[in-house]
C-alpha cells in the first residue's frame, strides 16, 4: 500500500467545518428567496397587530375610555384603512370609514370606563383593509 492512501478523503477539520456552515447559509438563504417567491394562499393577517397597537391607544389602567378613540388613526398599517368600533352595553362608539365585508377583524373584550366613573364590560373591535 503506498503512503497516501491512508490519508485519502480525509479533510481538516477547520475546512470541513467551514464547509457545513457554508452550506448551511446557502440553504437558509435559498429557502428564504423560495418563501418570498412563492404566492401565498392568504394575505398577511395584520388586524390582530393593529387591535395592539389601537388598545395601547385607548387604554389607560386598564380601562378603555371611548373619548381616545379619535386617536386610533395612526394605529393603521401603512397603506391600510381603519376602522375601529367600542361597544360596551347598548352604547357604541365607531371611528373610521364603513369597511367592506372582506376586511380582516380582529376583537377582545375590554373594561369600557363611562362617565361618572362607572366600567362596564365591552368589546374593542379592530376591521383593517
Amino acid at each position: 500500500m503506498s503512503r497516501s492512501s491512508g490519508r485519502r478523503g480525509q479533510v481538516e477539520p477547520l475546512a470541513a467545518i467551514v464547509a457545513v456552515f457554508a452550506l448551511g447559509v446557502g440553504l437558509t438563504v435559498y429557502a428564504g428567496a423560495v418563501d418570498d417567491a412563492l404566492p401565498g394562499t392568504e394575505p398577511r393577517n395584520v388586524a390582530q397587530p393593529t387591535l395592539s397597537a389601537v388598545e395601547d391607544t385607548v387604554e389607560t389602567a386598564g380601562v378603555v375610555r371611548p373619548g381616545r378613540l379619535d386617536g386610533t388613526k395612526s394605529a393603521a398599517p401603512a397603506g391600510r384603512r381603519l376602522n375601529v368600533t367600542l361597544t360596551a352595553g347598548d352604547r357604541r362608539w365607531s371611528r373610521g370609514t364603513s369597511p367592506p365585508d372582506s376586511a380582516q377583524l380582529a376583537s377582545t373584550r375590554v373594561s369600557v370606563g363611562l362617565e361618572s366613573g362607572r366600567v362596564q364590560p365591552g368589546r374593542l373591535t379592530v376591521r383593517v383593509w
